[in-house]
């Protein structure tokens, strides 16, 4: 898989209200019409949960 970028995730999950979980990290990203591989990856995530947008990066960038 291509490589993710912080500041592509940063990006795909723009506005995004916390806690929340991972339907609704996938929804924002997609609204934020984020590429197909950042998409994926929170899809693929097996943390449902989230209190905030480091606890996402480390599910991201760490799994």
């Amino acid at each position: 898989m291509a490589e993710l970028s912080p500041i592509d995730l940063q990006k795909a999950l723009s506005g995004m209200d916390y806690p929340t979980d991972k339907q609704h990290l996938v929804e924002r990203a997609r609204k934020n019409k984020a590429d197909d591989k950042v998409v994926s990856r929170l899809n693929d995530l097996k943390q449902d949960q989230f209190d905030g947008p480091n606890e996402v990066q480390k599910a991201v960038f760490n799994e």
